[in-house]
């Protein structure tokens, strides 16, 4: 199991694959990626949570909160490119954590409004999440020739990205479905849906750090049984 992760990371020495010459370019390209999503991310942030807060969306709220956490992922890989291999592993621990926190978000709004559900303004829901589509599209674009570079860190930032898109095409396909409806119970599902994403999402970063932190381990000579 340990050989394949260290292939994939190309530390088959005791050097740090970072500290290598010629992984230094791939280095730079990636630090750029992230800091150009951040960026992305931050400033759509406050456009869609204007959007939810008043078209009434539990879902696009939901949305508007996983923009933070994806900036936050990204600022998190820009600080941390240049540490050992272990101490990437510990950190792409945490980012799963981190990703389950927009779900929570999710989760809370969910349950508080079963009782009664609020139907959203699916115009502007629809629009906003057009433009989310557009943003995290351009994202998981950018992160994917990168993904494989920062280990778990990049996998994080490329998961997300790629599950949001999925979201937000999933919002819009509640949006229409409310309006034929005319319910608020489309928009209370799909925050469960989202919910799921994130599950899954987090589970898939979780793997790949405990990886990364094997092959720490077998560089170092020690135990992995």
């Amino acid at each position: 199991m340990i050989a394949p992760a260290i292939d994939r990371f190309g530390s088959v020495d005791p050097v740090d694959p970072e500290d290598r010459p010629e992984r230094l370019p791939d280095v730079a390209r990636l630090r750029r990626t992230v800091l150009v999503v951040a960026v992305l991310n931050f400033g759509y942030f406050f456009v869609e949570l204007a959007v939810a807060l008043t078209a009434g969306s539990v879902s696009l709220l939901a949305d508007s909160v996983d923009f933070l956490e994806d900036t936050a992922v990204n600022l998190l890989i820009l600080m941390a490119l240049g540490w050992p291999l272990a101490r990437r592993a510990v950190l792409g621990k945490a980012m799963a954590v981190v990703i389950l926190a927009p779900a929570s978000v999710a989760g809370w709004q969910t349950v508080g409004r079963f009782a009664d559900p609020q139907t959203p303004d699916v115009v502007p829901l629809v629009l906003a999440s057009l433009g989310a589509i557009a943003v995290n599209g351009t994202s998981a674009w950018l992160l994917a020739g990168s993904r494989h570079r920062g280990g778990s860190l990049s996998t994080a930032a490329f998961a997300s990205a790629r599950n949001d898109v999925l979201v937000n095409v999933a919002i819009i396909a509640m949006g229409l479905l409310t309006l034929w409806v005319d319910s608020g119970w489309p928009d209370l599902v799909l925050g469960c849906c989202i919910l799921a994403l994130a599950l899954h999402a987090a589970w898939e970063v979780w793997e790949v750090s405990e990886e990364e932190r094997l092959a720490a381990k077998a560089l170092a000579g020690e135990d992995i049984g």
